[in-house]
């Protein structure tokens, strides 16, 4: 079937609006032009270098260096990430954080919470590429900070960002299986504001997502329950709108808008579903001195679907309203100390669930403090979160590391977080249990790491228990909950400037299992969690030419919670080609899993073999 293109007018129009009516967002957009500064891992500016939380950046330019055509192409195989994909390009793609559920990443765009409401999880496949200027990626424990969802990690994701003089920037491509990619964009600023825009489409005849079968005369079946060859395709249209503005030396405002619309197409019961995904969020940052800033900020996430297939149609409508308060104190130099409120309201209105709760509120309050002693610093966080279905909850987190002198720095922390259950894990009408409990968790975590001039080198090893963890049961085809889980791992990264080659590696180790005693998974790995995943990437540059190759790779994993259906480890090898040949102008060419390799991250669920991509940028200097 082929999906009918949604209209973007009305989307279109009301960003337009929107945009100069928000005041606020959570996102400290100040950091977002400096490389060198993170800010998901505190809530405030730190250089990359002194964060005491495992953390990793990803800036435009390695975006469009990396010729990735998705975000999971673009996260795979990176420290700590195990990625499973349900059937190609814009199909359903799940992210587990260091071996902890799906819904354990916190994924922020732009500050603003876009975790579906339903499911829990992101749905990462519908975030493009061209919208991104930068991501930031911190692993561990964060919810003394951002509250629930945060048990594995967080994800922030920067929609574009120009700052100076005005540039336009274009870009268009296409590839194997019918893919058709177009963007263009504009922004710049100045002293006192800055604005931009950008709209990009992409469009893919896809693959044959499943290979399932379904016998209706035994009811028997694997997979999607249906026996479908053919291609199921996927479009994606979306537009971003920022602005920003300095009222005074010490207040200032940004908006920032992105709407995503797109068409699906799966096998098995739907076949076809129309996504709408908009993100509206603004921040007021008031800061008379050095020594002290207030932030307020308020945000809008939406995520609808509609659904339809041969014998049923549904639709799912997700809604997230925010709002937060910051404030940051210098008591001294080398000490500030980190106070908010965070409140969330969560609803599925409109949705055709017919859930037996579909709205509920949350309100956390939290405080950090971060000090320098000398080599030393410390990183200590506390946060209740009042949950209007579920009560109370407290997490802290205390991080502690200290700088040996020439680059060489050790770290130790330990964190809790927790995780309400999702209105689908409770009141799903065929999988969902009423009597879930809200998942809690320790963890701890040792970190080395050492740098020098053109050479970096880091090592994590980390624990993390879980208590209550909720997962999916395909024997009972209903959610449950083990009692215990453990998870140990260790991530390795590098990278290396030799001889003019960018070298850089990401090892991870991950052993996620079920340590209920008496049950009878007990010791089992948790399903769809590759125990080992790499990474290396390697660039170089010859004149107006720049070279680079990808290896990705991962290890076996089950695809269920009884280990009896075992997935084959991968391996897949990508190359690409940039050659800036006028200037602003730059043609790109690569292979993505050159070898065509056959393989799985679930089971039933195909991958797309070899493909080919050619992209045209334009960017005046």
């Amino acid at each position: 079937m082929k999906a009918r293109s949604l209209p973007l007018r009305r989307s279109l129009l009301a960003l337009a609006l929107a945009v100069p009516a928000i005041a606020t967002a959570q996102s400290h957009d100040d950091a977002k032009t400096l490389d060198n500064l993170i800010v998901t891992g505190t809530r405030t500016e730190v250089a990359l270098e002194d964060s005491l939380v495992p953390a990793q950046v990803i800036d435009r330019a390695e975006i469009e260096r990396s010729q990735a055509n998705s975000l999971q192409g673009l996260l795979r195989g990176r420290a700590g990430i195990n990625l499973t994909n349900s059937g190609g390009l814009g199909k359903q793609t799940s992210l587990f954080m260091r071996g902890t559920n799906s819904a354990h990443t916190l994924v922020l765009v732009d500050g603003v919470r876009v975790n579906t409401a339903d499911f829990g999880a992101a749905t990462l496949q519908d975030i493009p590429l061209a919208q991104i200027e930068r991501i930031e990626i911190v692993r561990g424990p964060q919810s003394s900070l951002y509250g629930a969802d945060a048990i594995g990690g967080v994800i922030q994701i920067f929609t574009r960002r120009d700052h100076g003089g005005f540039k336009p920037h274009a870009s268009l491509g296409g590839g194997s299986n019918g893919l058709r990619e177009a963007g263009a964009g504009f922004g710049g600023g100045g002293a006192h504001g800055w604005f931009g825009a950008d709209y990009a489409y992409q469009r893919s005849e896809g693959i044959n997502a499943c290979r399932g079968y379904y016998d209706p005369a035994t009811w028997a079946g694997a997979g999607c329950y249906a026996n479908e060859p053919d291609r199921d395709g996927y479009h994606n249209r979306s537009l971003s709108l920022r602005g920003g503005y300095a009222l005074t030396d010490a207040l200032r405002v940004d908006a920032s808008a992105l709407a995503i619309e797109g068409d699906n197409e799966y096998d098995g019961y739907y076949n076809q579903s129309e996504i709408r995904q908009r993100v509206l969020g603004g921040k007021l940052r008031y800061a008379p001195s050095e020594r002290f800033t207030l932030a307020v900020g308020i945000g809008r996430a939406d995520n609808e679907s509609d659904n339809r297939g041969a014998f049923a149609t549904g639709s799912a409508q997700t809604h997230r309203d925010s709002a937060s308060v910051q404030a940051d104190f210098g008591i001294a130099t080398g000490h500030l100390l980190s106070a908010g409120i965070d409140w969330s309201d969560d609803s599925l209105d409109g949705s055709s669930s017919g859930y037996a709760v579909e709205d509920r509120s949350n309100t956390g309050v939290f405080a950090q403090y971060q000090g320098r002693f000398g080599k030393q610093s410390l990183q200590a966080s506390l946060r209740n979160d009042d949950n209007e279905q579920f009560g109370n909850h407290s997490t802290g987190s205390l991080v502690w590391g200290i700088n040996f002198g020439d680059g060489f720095k050790l770290t130790a922390g330990y964190g809790t977080a927790f995780k309400a259950p999702t209105f689908s894990d409770l009141y799903d009408p065929w999988s969902g249990v009423p009597t879930l409990r809200p998942e809690e968790s320790r963890s701890a975590n040792v970190g080395l790491a050492w740098q020098g001039e053109g050479w970096r080198w880091g090592l994590d090893a980390y624990q993390t228990r879980i208590d209550d963890l909720i997962t999916y049961d395909s024997t009972t085809w209903m959610m449950a909950q083990v009692e215990k889980a453990r998870i140990t791992g260790a991530e390795l990264t590098g990278g290396i400037d030799l001889a003019g080659w960018d070298l850089s590696v990401q090892l991870s180790h991950t052993d996620p299992r079920n340590r209920t005693g008496g049950s009878s998974q007990y010791d089992n790995l948790l399903a769809r969690r590759a125990r080992n995943t790499g990474r290396i990437d390697l660039q170089r540059s010859f004149g107006t030419f720049d070279f680079g190759a990808t290896l990705n790779g991962a290890g076996s994993r089950f695809d269920d919670a009884a280990n009896a259906v075992r997935l084959g480890g991968y391996a897949t090898f990508d190359t690409r080609l940039s050659w800036r040949f006028a200037p602003g102008w730059t043609l790109q060419a690569n292979v993505a899993n050159l070898f065509d390799r056959e393989y799985e991250t679930v089971a039933w669920y195909n991958q797309a073999g070899r493909e080919f991509a050619l992209r045209l940028r334009w960017q005046p200097e």
